[in-house]
């Protein structure tokens, strides 16, 4: 049901602190954007589809490992990519310390190997 299905006397209008917690969550959001900041536009369709973003930065550890730290450990390892998919659709757990890694069912096999690909292309950090 939206707002404008609702008889007038029901309708809700937008007091000060909504717009106030809108400008909040935008403000939350800006440094995710910044960080995302020259990715590929299908990348980025991705990690935001996905909500990568939530749990890793580009180069540091926010809940899992960033993206840099992450293309380090793995630099020097060819079957990284093919690994790194199946953990994206699958989960883990272990591989960075007690964090998990949720899976990602919906993730089809081509997807992940692109991200996988990408964040094994980040500079070092």
């Amino acid at each position: 049901m939206r707002i404008h299905d609702l008889p007038p006397g029901q309708r809700r209008r937008s007091r000060p602190c909504d717009k106030l917690a809108m400008l909040l969550l935008l403000a939350a959001a800006m440094p995710l954007a910044a960080a995302a900041e020259g990715t590929p536009p299908d990348i980025a369709a991705l990690t935001g589809h996905y909500a990568c973003l939530s749990c890793h930065g580009m180069v540091h550890k926010q809940v899992g490992p960033g993206f840099a730290q992450i293309a380090e450990r793995y630099r020097s390892d060819a079957e990284a990519p093919a690994r790194l998919a199946d953990r994206l659709r699958n989960g883990s757990v272990g591989a960075w310390g007690r964090v998990i890694m949720p899976r990602q069912p919906r993730m089809t096999s081509e997807e992940s190997l692109r991200l996988a690909r990408w964040v094994l292309s980040q500079p070092s950090p």
